[in-house]
């Protein structure tokens, strides 16, 4: 079965850089596929994306030596399984929020007996290749989004359910989980303290550990602090702040200020 290389730069506690997937386009898919980062994440949750448009994305990264991953909806099996069925090679799973969730989701990501997946991987077996049926446990990424009090508070008990390979930080709803405005990538002390606090579990528990941002600043601050995984900006933003850049250039203005949403 292909490797799966960000999981395995993971386990080895090393570095990877991905982007995020918003748009519902399977060239714009491809083209930052090719861009040269370590995963891409097809973003089912709050992207502008359905499973259709999932499928041609994933298949348009396959063109790369990217790792194609997919954020669910929400942890609900049957997503999960179709995502991993489609050809995604680990699912990220929001708003987990103690062992049972965590639980469910590594199940539906594990084949017996290990877990409850179904087999029918249509097009995860061709992506894979030969052997998928006997190796996709070792090779499919489950990670889990700690991103609510009630999983920062039991985020030790999410943290040692076997199978789970890693922790996704949402830094939004972490913030409106604390009180604070959502602002994308978060500025105030007293979260990035939360933030550090979470890596440091991830770390004792042998976890591979990601956050989410939409700029270089950010990106480059948490790879500083040991962060596995990074998401470096997506589609949306890549997009627009490259375009606004260049324009106000073009017209010798200044470019204008974009809300922050984390894209």
């Amino acid at each position: 079965m292909r490797e799966n290389k960000a999981l395995s730069a993971w386990q080895r506690d090393e570095q990877t850089i991905g982007c995020w997937l918003s748009l519902a386009n399977s060239h714009s898919a491809e083209v930052m596929a090719h861009t040269g980062f370590d995963w891409v994440c097809v973003d089912l949750q709050h992207g502008l994306v359905d499973y259709a448009d999932m499928v041609t994305m994933l298949t348009a990264i396959s063109t790369t030596e990217a790792t194609p991953l997919v954020r669910v909806p929400w942890n609900e099996p049957y997503e999960i399984m179709k995502a991993l069925d489609a050809g995604a090679y680990g699912v990220i799973v929001p708003m987990v929020n103690n062992r049972a969730e965590a639980e469910q989701a590594v199940s539906a990501c594990r084949y017996p007996p290990k877990g409850n997946r179904s087999f029918g991987p249509i097009r995860g077996a061709v992506y894979g290749g030969k052997g998928y049926a006997t190796e996709a446990n070792d090779q499919i990424a489950c990670l889990a989004m700690i991103e609510t009090a009630e999983g920062v508070a039991k985020a030790d008990e999410i943290m040692s359910t076997p199978g789970l390979n890693g922790i996704y930080i949402g830094p939004a709803d972490l913030a409106l989980s604390m009180g604070l405005p959502a602002m994308g990538d978060q500025p105030q002390p007293e979260h990035l303290e939360m933030v550090k606090s979470l890596l440091e579990k991830c770390k004792a528990h042998g976890l591979a550990a990601g956050i989410h941002t939409s700029s270089l600043e950010f990106t480059q601050k948490y790879l500083a602090l040991g962060f596995n995984f990074v998401t470096l900006a997506g589609d949306v933003g890549h997009m627009a702040k490259n375009a606004a850049r260049e324009l106000a250039a073009a017209r010798g203005t200044e470019g204008p200020s974009r809300e922050s949403t984390g894209y």
